[in-house]
């Protein structure tokens, strides 16, 4: 008979949604190693070393400490009664993240977010993120992974905040890793920032890293920027245009959206203005008014944005059509 075909450490990572660190790590603590290596120094992994560490990732990701996961894999202790101990979910099973049709990457992310593997999740993201580009990454693997997050923890009460703040933390590391562009010459900045009140700041680093690395200078305020603080800055920048994130109604405020379109900047008889593009599922259609655009997407919000900062006035001005992932 022919050998049981046997897969390298990052052919298995890739396939369990773990990273080669980690099963080196539960090698040497837990000794769920491969049975097989080459040449005594690289591992090769049979498909019964790849059973053991599916049955680990399936125990970890139910919330069985990964030394009890270990014994149960290995067949020291009895699997049904290491699970017993903690609450069943798993990503792909009875009560699994719902990704929907997500890419692959998508899958693999949410398993080690659930299983709280961040050296796992910041090398899915690496890689993604080095492979499909960052907006694509954005659209298709982080922004469902992180609406499946949230749609769990909203359906299981405080279950799940753990694994949407560990992975909210390792995007927006990624993100702020990705280097910038040299700034375009003479070309107004676009300012960032979260209304008052407003904490969930992920797409908008998502944008400014997006629109750094096209080159367009960007002033990023963050988090839940002060109304007067916000005025202040669109004053002192003078930026082409002004982009609030409201991811709620509670948050999203028309009076200050109106106040910061009608800001006029630059010395007298040479006044300028800022065009202001609302982005988040906490505007309405009520909330615009003149001077005054919607973002509906990444993608097709860096079109706005880079037809205003060529001096174009975009047909999309509104932000209609293209992806809903970065306004919803």
């Amino acid at each position: 008979m022919d050998p049981e075909p046997a897969l390298s450490t990052g052919a298995v990572a890739r396939r369990l949604g773990v990273s080669p660190t980690t099963l080196r790590s539960w090698e040497r603590r837990y000794a769920i190693g491969p049975a097989h290596r080459e040449d005594g120094r690289h591992r090769r992994w049979t498909p019964r070393d790849i059973a053991r560490l599916e049955e680990m990732c399936r125990l970890t990701a139910r919330g069985v400490p990964p030394s009890e996961a270990a014994r149960a894999a290995l067949g020291a202790a009895p699997a049904a009664r290491a699970v017993g101990r903690a609450a069943a979910v798993v990503p792909g099973g009875p009560g699994a993240l719902p990704l929907g049709e997500a890419r692959p990457e998508g899958r693999g992310l949410a398993r080690a977010a659930v299983r709280l593997d961040q050296p796992a999740v910041a090398e899915l993201l690496e890689a993604a993120l080095a492979e499909h580009g960052l907006v694509t990454t954005w659209e298709e693997v982080i922004a469902p992974t992180l609406h499946a997050v949230g749609r769990k923890w909203a359906s299981a009460g405080e279950r799940y905040v753990e694994v949407e703040h560990l992975l909210s933390w390792q995007v927006s590391a990624a993100l702020h890793r990705i280097r910038p562009a040299p700034d375009q010459a003479r070309v107004p900045p676009v300012l960032l920032a979260c209304v008052p009140g407003e904490l969930h700041s992920l797409p908008i680093e998502a944008l400014a890293a997006a629109l750094g690395e096209r080159g367009v200078p960007v002033r990023m305020f963050g988090a839940a920027l002060p109304a007067g603080a916000l005025c202040d800055a669109v004053r002192r920048t003078g930026p082409r245009a002004a982009v609030l994130w409201a991811h709620s109604r509670t948050t999203a405020d028309r009076a200050l959206a109106r106040s910061v379109a009608g800001i006029e900047w630059g010395l007298r008889g040479a006044r300028g203005h800022s065009v202001l593009l609302l982005a988040g599922p906490g505007w309405g259609p009520e909330s615009q008014g003149p001077r005054t655009g919607r973002l509906f997407g990444l993608r097709s919000g860096l079109g706005v944005i880079a037809d205003l900062v060529a001096g174009r006035a975009p047909a999309t001005a509104a932000g209609r059509g293209g992806p809903a992932a970065y306004g919803s």
